[in-house]
């Protein structure tokens, strides 16, 4: 009797006929050299079982359940009961496993091959089948990308290329590689495989506007990299001599496409004026105090902070002075008269600091300094007196002018 039980221990329980073998998964995609849940439901003279919880926030499964079924009561099988496992990709470990309450779990693990794997379970005389199963690049239903910058200075630079790959849901799906071809530049690398979030990223180089395509398993999506226009820059000095002490004025334009936040010129004496934002052109006036050559430059800032900058060169003349004329109150005063003198500026004049006066021979006072053009005196002795003022300036040389008066008796 004990050589019997042993006997018949050996030999394994399997499903009875009309039994319903179901077959449930938490996705129907599966990332490459990963592993996903099979679970099995083995009803006894039943139909199709419910899926099984999987854990995730509905508790449903993503896959549609095959299997062969026979209408009946629907009681698991009983414990202990031999399920196998084939699969069309990848592998099922364990290929073997015994039920519990009428449930067996088991793992689908893929490797490196993308493909449509098909899962099969059968006890005795009952199989079930779940098909359709989405490995690797197999899943992908959609590629989106994007730049970062999509926009580069007008000389070109680096974008940052993300390629976002989906299932049918919109899930990004891990451990897909994802090929980058451009038209113009470089990329680096040119392939990636995608990270946890479905995410694969390359660095674009280009001095042009480029177009950047990515490729996974013959879906694709496009990115064009543009480059902002230049600024067109350009200073023009004057086109008329010019002296110390006398405004320069420069025509400075930018282009008509480029977005310029900021153009500063340099005089090249050590002083600099900024223009803020500028489009067209704009004449700016600068007065040098010192003869010689200088080189200026107009320097032009974009909205991408990119900088361009062209210059040009000015000599200027030695200053000249200004012409000064006096007049007189009175030309034939007599001894003791008050007599007013009035001097007259033009020509190259800046701020005028004041006026320096020497009135002659028996003036009383005979010298004066005014910061009005006006000044007077009067004179003790006869005879003709020369009157003579220096015009002191702020910048340029100083101009002098000269009169005479008669003083008679």
């Amino acid at each position: 009797m004990l050589s019997a039980a042993v006997a018949c221990d050996k030999v394994p329980l399997l499903a009875p006929t009309g039994s319903v073998i179901t077959l449930f998964a938490a996705t129907n995609t599966v990332p490459l050299n990963s592993e996903i849940e099979i679970i099995a439901n083995v009803i006894e003279n039943g139909v199709a079982a419910a899926p099984p919880s999987t854990g995730g926030t509905t508790g449903t499964p993503a896959t549609t359940p095959t299997s062969t079924s026979t209408p009946g009561a629907g009681t698991p099988v009983q414990n202990g009961t031999l399920v196998s496992f084939t699969t069309t990709l990848g592998r099922i470990e364990p290929s073997e496993a015994r039920t519990n309450n009428g449930q067996v779990r088991v793992k689908l693990i893929t490797g490196n091959q993308s493909g449509t794997a098909s899962v099969t379970a059968f006890s005795g005389g009952a199989s079930g089948k779940l098909a359709d199963l989405k490995v690797g690049s197999a899943a992908v239903e959609r590629v989106v990308i994007s730049a970062s910058p999509q926009t580069l200075a007008p000389l070109g630079g680096s974008s940052t290329i993300t390629a976002r790959v989906e299932d049918v849901s919109g899930t990004g799906l891990p451990g897909i590689p994802v090929t980058f071809t451009t038209d113009n530049g470089t990329l680096n690398p040119s392939s990636a495989t995608t990270d946890a979030l479905g995410n694969a990223q390359t660095v674009l180089n280009t001095s042009r506007t480029a177009k950047v395509t990515a490729n996974v398993a013959g879906k694709t999506a496009d990115v064009t990299v543009g480059l902002n226009p230049r600024t067109g820059v350009t200073i023009t000095p004057p086109t008329t001599p010019v002296s110390a002490g006398q405004p320069a004025t420069f025509t400075v334009s930018v282009a008509a496409t480029a977005n310029v936040r900021d153009v500063t010129v340099d005089f090249g004496d050590g002083r600099q004026q900024s223009l803020g934002a500028l489009t067209g052109s704009v004449p700016v006036q600068h007065t040098y105090t010192e003869a010689g050559t200088y080189s200026v430059r107009a320097i032009a800032t974009d909205a991408s902070g990119f900088t361009e900058q062209q210059s040009t060169s000015i000599t200027i003349l030695p200053g000249q002075p200004p012409a000064v004329i006096i007049t007189a109150s009175n030309n034939n005063p007599s001894i003791g008269e008050t007599v007013i003198f009035t001097a007259t500026v033009s020509g190259a004049t800046s701020t005028i600091l004041g006026y320096d006066w020497d009135f002659g021979d028996g003036a009383l006072p005979r010298t004066a300094h005014t910061t009005g053009n006006r000044a007077s005196t009067t004179y003790t002795t006869i005879g003709t007196k020369v009157i003579t003022v220096r015009v002191v300036q702020a910048s340029g040389p100083s101009g002098d002018g000269t009169t005479a008066v008669t003083v008679k008796p």
